[in-house]
């Protein structure tokens, strides 16, 4: 197959190299994504995932009190998430400029390994500390 079709638009064979490398960076956008839905739920709808006592809670024993410091420990990892995707997304792009035939080097092709094995480190840990 050829590398890139006579009107200048990558090839099936590119088309398909390319959606190959993005799937592990689908599948950790997954992390960021999920640590930004607990930061909504935990965070700013906390006072309606846990409806009391708040005796024993961070920030407790009022409601308010909880509130404050589940949401001000959500935050920086709400920050920490969205930051993540911004990365994901820079290495996306990257990756697209192979695909339109731009030298890119070794580099994104090394993090999206090492990225999708710290990914996969992380998301057994999780599991494990359930």
């Amino acid at each position: 197959m050829a590398t890139q079709t006579s009107n200048g638009r990558p090839g099936a064979a590119r088309l398909l190299a390319h959606a190959l490398l993005c799937v592990p960076l689908g599948l950790l956008a997954l992390i960021p994504v999920g640590v930004e839905v607990l930061f909504v739920l935990r965070g700013v709808l906390y006072p309606l995932v846990d409806h009391g006592p708040y005796n024993h809670s961070w920030g407790g024993p009022g409601v308010g009190g909880a509130w404050v410091a589940h949401f001000g420990v959500a935050v920086p990892f709400a920050v920490a998430g969205v930051g993540a995707l911004w990365l994901l997304g820079r290495l996306h792009s990257r990756l697209a400029g192979w695909m339109w035939g731009r030298k890119v080097g070794l580099g994104p092709f090394i993090i999206t390994a090492a990225a999708s094995v710290g990914g996969v480190a992380l998301v057994i840990a999780w599991i494990h500390q359930l």
